[in-house]
């Protein structure tokens, strides 16, 4: 059979996500001067919109980096060597975390999770209420773990943080725009996000927000930095510039992309995210399939699913994208033989998803595991896009 051209395939991974039609030809427009008066029009235009996103008052710093980059950005910008950190991970990209503050010879202890399952508020709580010297100068949170499939209630883990004065520090790279995050009201002191997710732009921009009480403590970080440095990036941006030459395209990209999301919405957006995941997870289990991440924290933009006994997941995920296109993910970490996961935000819809589940059910019949695909089919027989599998 004739492999389907990677042009031609779907990505239903956790990043990058497809980006529509309207934001690859933004991208295609020619270079601009980035120290021009239109430069700066485009820049006041995008931080405006990533501030209704982040749900802030506060700057958004722009930076030409990836989502780490931001993470990183957040550590050195707020804290210096030696620091006691508190961090919450419940995957891979929550260890990430962790390994960037001890580069920077933070002293990291780890509250520990069950993979599948949520950080608990009430643990985190008891914890910092042990800390009677207020030593820990920062938390480190994973809003939406994508290793794992599973969402942090941030709002509740704010709320657990009560009197405390660390910061709370958010990598939100995954849930940005798909899942609600209100960063003035919740009281979170930095936010971390990017450009490939349900942005739905490029890679190649992440994005930093900070409240007063973490630029006042930016003023006294002693961690070294110089490209990540955010009060320089902060002047440049007030007069609509960036420190360095910016990824132009994935600006260009970015800027249209914000105009579909605030027309559509944020509370419009967050409710397709949520019905999306619905839809998938409803079906999935339909399907005969085990999903990995428990109830309570699943995500609204990834669904981490247990690979049935019998099943060779590299063929799976091979025959997927070979026969049909769909290019779905593997696990990571500890996980890489025991789930495959399923993106689906930014720019995914119903007949993306139907398409997948189609897919997905034939194939594992194909490899031996009786996938009810009939059964799997019929969340979707309520839509008008249900005749597109007959």
């Amino acid at each position: 059979m004739k492999k389907i051209p990677w042009q031609d395939q779907i990505l239903m991974i956790p990043g990058p996500t497809p980006v529509s039609s309207q934001a690859l030809l933004a991208a295609a427009q020619p270079m601009m001067n980035h120290r021009s008066s239109d430069f700066k029009k485009m820049m006041e235009e995008i931080e405006s919109g990533l501030k209704q996103v982040f749900q802030t008052q506060s700057s958004v710093m722009v930076l030409t980096t990836s989502g780490t980059g931001a993470m990183e950005a957040c550590i050195v910008n707020l804290l210096s060597p030696g620091d006691k950190i508190l961090a919450c991970p419940n995957g891979v990209f929550g260890e990430r975390f962790i390994k960037i503050a001890k580069a920077y010879q933070a002293n990291v202890e780890i509250l520990e999770s069950p993979l599948g399952q949520g950080v608990d508020p009430e643990k985190l709580k008891n914890r910092l209420k042990e800390d009677s010297k207020q030593e820990f100068k920062a938390i480190l949170i994973t809003h939406n773990e994508t290793s794992t499939g599973v969402e942090n209630n941030l709002k509740l883990l704010s709320s657990a943080r009560g009197n405390h004065p660390a910061l709370m520090v958010v990598d939100s790279v995954s849930a940005l725009g798909a899942s609600e995050l209100k960063m003035d009201e919740w009281k979170l002191d930095a936010v971390a996000s990017a450009s490939q997710k349900a942005l739905m732009a490029p890679p190649g921009l992440a994005f930093v927000a900070f409240s007063e009480r973490a630029w006042e403590a930016a003023k006294s970080s002693k961690m070294p930095k110089f490209y990540f440095d955010l009060p320089m990036a902060r002047e440049f941006q007030s007069k609509g510039e960036t420190p360095f030459t910016p990824a132009l395209p994935v600006l260009y990209a970015l800027q249209v992309s914000l105009r579909s999301l605030m027309d559509e919405g944020l509370d419009s957006s967050f409710s397709r995210h949520k019905r999306m995941a619905e839809l998938i997870q409803t079906s999935l289990g339909k399907m005969g399939l085990k999903l990995f991440a428990h109830p309570e924290y699943r995500s609204k933009t990834l669904t981490t699913i247990e690979i049935p006994a019998g099943v060779d997941v590299k063929k799976l995920r091979e025959m997927m994208r070979n026969q049909y296109g769909i290019v779905i993910a593997g696990g990571q970490g500890s996980l890489t033989d025991k789930i495959f996961r399923i993106g689906h935000m930014g720019c995914v819809g119903e007949k993306e998803l139907l398409y997948t589940i189609s897919s997905l059910g034939k194939t594992l019949q194909e490899l031996g595991f009786n996938a009810n695909t009939q059964e799997a089919l019929k969340p979707f027989e309520a839509s008008s896009l249900a005749s597109i599998h007959h």
